[in-house]
């Protein structure tokens, strides 16, 4: 900063000095009718503007170290990194309250770059991970073709069905992975029958049941409940698809629907592998496989993470009991007093 601009920072300073001078030579030509008044008045008017220059230089000189400080800093800004800590330090009241201001603002910028590029980091993780899963049913369908000389084309056919159901499943989490943050956008709450959306999940799987002489038992499901028909059945596929990996042939996969005052409930229990009392409290984690997910390769973490944050965009919420050696329930909530409105 020069000098000049300087001066020109205190034009309202110097306008007051004038004025008051003005008012006070005024004063003392009027209120006296001396011959010397005139003398006075110039002695006064010359000694005040030397005080006045005095302040304005000895404060320009005080200020000018930190001007020059941030004037280094908005040069440096666009050539390399640099901190708000960087900053001079404050020389008035006026300053630390910008200064203190600047740090807050950096401090909630500086949160923000930090979610944003570690959403980013997962998103590409899921990216890669997504890529490396789409591959392999991709893979199988080209072997089962290669290799299908001779083979009955029902059978072919069969077990391209399975492959093809994968990537749809795969291309199914991605759409709503990826629409999950614009969920306010996509949903429409109407009155859903329970044992229509749970008979549509297990007919979607419903060679997987026969493959694995699963029994579903759905003659417990009687309720009818408020909320979006395709993200809630989103939300029971990926349950059941989840109690399908982890339940043995011979197995049973439950479902059965209750009330209270409070709310209804949707169950869903399988008689599977379990979960450790230690790991229940990270299952609806995002990528949380546990010791589960690393004897079951296909295990990618997700499917619970996106039915627990579907479930709570849509004002219900998810939770899970669990015994091992024995089974698993997860249990959707369905409170009855909420407002919609609220949902985003």
């Amino acid at each position: 900063m020069t000098f000049a601009q300087y001066v020109r920072d205190k034009k309202y300073f110097l306008l007051v000095y004038v004025l008051m001078m003005a008012f006070v030579s005024l004063i003392m030509l009027t209120g006296t009718g001396t011959s010397g008044a005139r003398s006075n008045v110039l002695y006064v008017n010359a000694g005040c503007l030397i005080m006045a220059a005095g302040y304005i230089v000895t404060g320009y000189i005080y200020r000018k170290s930190s001007y020059d400080e941030l004037r280094e800093l908005s040069e440096r800004h666009a050539q390399e990194d640099w901190y708000i800590t960087s900053l001079p330090e404050p020389q008035t009241n006026e300053q630390a309250l910008y200064l203190k201001l600047l740090m807050q603002v950096y401090t909630e910028q500086a949160k923000g770059i930090a979610q944003l590029q570690e959403e980013r980091k997962d998103h590409q993780d899921y990216i890669l991970s997504w890529i490396h899963d789409v591959k392999v049913p991709i893979a199988g369908s080209r072997l089962i073709m290669e290799n299908g000389a001779g083979k009955p084309a029902e059978v072919l056919i069969d077990k391209l069905e399975d492959e093809l159901g994968k990537i749809d499943s795969y291309v199914e989490q991605a759409l709503y992975y990826s629409r999950i943050d614009a969920f306010s956008q996509d949903y429409f709450i109407t009155e859903v029958a329970l044992p229509v959306i749970a008979k549509e999940s297990v007919k979607k799987v419903a060679k997987l049941f026969i493959h694995k002489r699963i029994r579903p038992q759905l003659e417990a499901v009687t309720h009818t409940v408020s909320s979006d028909s395709k993200w809630l059945a989103y939300i029971v596929n990926q349950v059941v698809a989840n109690a399908l990996t982890y339940t043995s042939s011979g197995g049973t996969i439950t479902f059965r629907s209750e009330e209270s005052d409070a709310e209804k409930r949707l169950l869903i229990q399988d008689t599977g592998i379990g979960i450790p009392p230690e790991e229940l409290g990270r299952v609806f984690d995002k990528g949380f496989t546990g010791s589960a997910g690393r004897t079951h390769h296909k295990s990618t973490g997700l499917g619970l993470y996106l039915a627990k944050q579907m479930a709570l965009k849509l004002g219900h919420d998810l939770s899970i009991a669990s015994t091992p050696g024995e089974g698993t329930t997860v249990t959707i909530h369905f409170p009855k007093v909420r407002r919609y409105n609220d949902l985003r």
